[in-house]
């Protein structure tokens, strides 16, 4: 019998199979044919009202006086060409693929959920809400887009592959460790028990007595403070022997600085950002162990382990804003599992796991990798709470020296998702092949080429091939940039880092976009024609560009060799900085009497203005884009502390963003970060802001 028809309606059964037949039927051909007739399918995402997918030769919406740029080969961003499948625009599910699910909805197939009283609702059909009840939005979630809104346009293109300018001619100290702090002062150092640098001590005449050479007057600088606005610097004091030493900033932006060698070995020192005339504070024999090519990583609370180092197969946690504290040791037996052992004789060391890569997980732990090994341990007890394969291929820490980030969290989605690339490196036999104190023969075996990725938030996850470098590279450095995109520069084509290990330098950056199709993720930059191999230094600087410093393979300052220390100072522009995209470039407003300011102090999850400028005229919300990276502390071709945050947008106008910062210091960890606002690819200059 058929139910809810009446009986004056009711049908004979064979009336009531043809018609449903006949429905059946009607909406099987419907369905079929609907994009072949002109009907738009849509589709309703999470976050959108009115999510579409564009056809085949639809044109993007180009604003007035804002020209789309057509890059080679004349693919106009926004416009599928026909034949192609249509590009996917954010909150719309592709045809074939399975839609998220939207709250309050049962998705086809699955048990419909029950209301109290028994009355069962059909799946598909919306949860019933009262008028006027507001949605329930968790904190972080992105604003929902207007009916209306045009989907997000590609990136500009651009063939400008960047451009080098010597910033300074001759600094006078080689750049051995590097921090960019807050107020816009890059700090290096170098090795104090060495001999001379090319540069006196300031003020002159001022001559300590230096412990590290036997208390004899040493009237040289071995550390700076370089302007990265100006390109001035001064010369500033350190006594202790900081040489392969690792560091951080403390949450209120001072440098530390943790270990090195001789006298340094277990040192801890610091140096204050708010008084520009400041010299290194330090106090030795404060760590629990000897900190030699160690790594650091700042956790949520500000604080941070050093973990590893020369015969230390442990790890330990140093407080911020503390020089003396109880020290205390974790043994970690996976750095001894992980070091290739020394060989008998003097100086015959090989390890292959020094200067381990560190990365602080979403979750509060941390993710180690040594070698060709990776685990992540718990930092408060050493726990190790998960193991990975081996990463087949060759070595990838000190000496051997591959390059690694964590690619950036993007925070516009309620799970977060953390991945690790690796690339680069040497052979497990290179060191020994080249190192004078293991061969009479020796052999600079090329770099590796390979690159590999893991997501760590993904417990059934495995290494990932990558795309191979367009050429090997070891000793290099693979830096953020404010748009997302990852630069590999600086390192060598063969040998492994030591004195004079290595040959055939890399002059060639790489820009990394990790989101593009496979074979489409490198694209070479402009090469420099100055050797940057070992002891070699680079980082990003609020304007956008890449300062690039220091190289010296030698134990000595050697101004007249193959590679000689270099002194000269450069900085790269990279593609975003091409002149043709000036007009495109968004500007934060930090002050204006009668504008939205920009908010310098942030607080975990809470929302925030950008005081905003941009020179396109009205922008679509969908085309903007909010990063914050923290400045790392680099030596020997790793990135200590590097992150990269993409914050949701809430709501844009011609003057501001609202945005949210980020939910807490495990995805941020407290202290400074340069905030950039990027325009279809194109960032703003970056505005210094705290967070805690």
């Amino acid at each position: 019998m058929i139910t809810n028809v009446s009986q004056k309606m009711a049908l004979p059964p064979s009336a009531a199979i043809r018609r449903t037949v006949l429905c059946l039927f009607l909406a099987f051909s419907v369905t079929n044919a609907g994009p072949h007739h002109g009907i738009i399918q849509r589709r309703h995402g999470k976050g959108h009202h009115h999510g579409y997918i564009i056809p085949p030769g639809t044109p993007g919406e180009v604003t007035p006086g804002n020209p789309t740029v057509v890059p080679p080969g004349g693919e106009i961003p926004g416009v599928v060409p026909p034949g192609e499948v249509p590009h996917e625009i954010p909150g719309v599910v592709p045809p074939g693929e399975v839609p998220h699910e939207i709250p309050g909805v049962v998705p086809p197939g699955e048990v419909p959920h029950e209301i109290p009283g028994g009355t069962v609702v059909p799946p598909g059909t919306p949860a019933e809400v009262p008028p006027g009840t507001p949605a329930e939005v968790p904190p972080g979630t992105p604003a929902e887009i207007p009916p209306g809104t045009p989907p997000a346009e590609n990136d500009l293109e651009t063939d400008f592959k960047g451009s080098w300018a010597i910033d300074n001619p001759n600094v006078g100290v080689a750049a051995m460790q590097f921090q960019l702090m807050p107020n816009n002062k890059a700090v290096w150092f170098d090795t104090t028990s060495l001999g001379p640098s090319a540069r006196e001590l300031g003020p002159p005449g001022n001559c300590p007595l230096s412990p590290e050479m036997n208390f004899k007057p040493d009237c040289w600088a071995h550390a700076i403070a370089y302007d990265v606005e100006t390109g001035e610097s001064r010369t500033v004091y350190m006594d202790g022997e900081p040489w392969c030493s690792s560091g951080h900033l403390w949450p209120n932006g001072d440098l530390v600085a943790t270990g090195g060698t001789r006298g340094g070995y277990k040192s801890v020192r610091m140096l204050s950002v708010s008084d520009l005339n400041a010299n290194f504070v330090e106090k030795k024999n404060v760590l629990a162990d000897n900190r030699w090519y160690s790594s650091n990583q700042v956790l949520e609370d500000g604080s941070a382990v050093v973990v590893g180092g020369r015969n230390s197969f442990s790890y330990e946690i140093v407080p911020p804003n503390k020089l003396e504290f109880p020290a205390k040791k974790f043994n970690l037996k996976f750095l001894q599992e992980t070091t290739v052992p020394k060989k008998p004789g003097p100086g015959m060391y090989i390890e292959n796991n020094l200067y381990p890569f560190l990365f602080l997980v979403p979750d509060g732990n941390v993710f180690l990798f040594a070698n060709d090994r990776a685990i992540i341990f718990h930092p408060s007890t050493g726990t190790v709470v998960r193991e990975f394969p081996k990463l087949p291929g060759g070595a990838r820490n000190y000496p051997p020296s591959g390059m690694a980030a964590l690619l950036p969290l993007t925070l516009t989605s309620k799970d977060i998702h953390a991945e690790v690339v690796i690339c680069g490196g040497n052979t497990q036999e290179s060191y020994q092949a080249v190192d004078s104190k293991h061969t009479k023969t020796r052999v600079f075996v090329p770099a590796l080429r390979d690159c590999n990725r893991l997501v760590l938030t993904d417990h059934s996850s495995k290494w990932e091939k990558e795309q191979d470098m367009p050429s090997g590279r070891c000793m290099g450095d693979l830096l953020h940039l404010p748009t997302g995109d990852l630069l590999m520069i600086n390192g060598a084509q063969k040998g492994v880092a030591g004195w004079e290990n290595a040959i055939d330098p890399n002059f060639t950056p790489v820009l990394y976009t990790p989101n593009k199709p496979m074979g489409q993720r490198f694209k070479e930059m402009v090469p420099t024609n100055i050797a940057r191999m070992y002891h070699s230094v680079s980082a990003l600087i609020p304007d956008g560009k890449i300062l690039v410093a220091g190289s010296n393979p030698h134990a000595k300052y050697l101004l007249k060799a193959e590679y000689p220390t270099e002194l000269r100072v450069e900085k790269f522009s990279p593609h975003y900085l091409d002149p043709a995209l000036a007009k495109h470039r968004p500007e934060i407003l930090p002050e204006m009497a009668d504008k939205v300011t920009t908010d310098k102090v942030l607080k975990y999850g809470q929302e925030f203005k950008v005081g905003v400028k941009f020179n396109s005229g009205q922008v679509n919300p969908q085309n903007v884009k909010v990063t914050m990276v923290y400045p790392p502390f680099t030596t020997h071709g790793f990135s200590m502390n590097q992150r990269l945050v993409v914050l949701p947008v809430k709501a844009v106008t011609d003057e501001s963003i609202t945005t949210v910062a980020p939910p807490s210091g495990k995805i941020a960890p407290p202290g400074y970060y340069m905030l950039f606002v990027n325009f279809r690819g194109v960032p703003s200059k970056g505005y210094w802001v705290h967070v805690d």
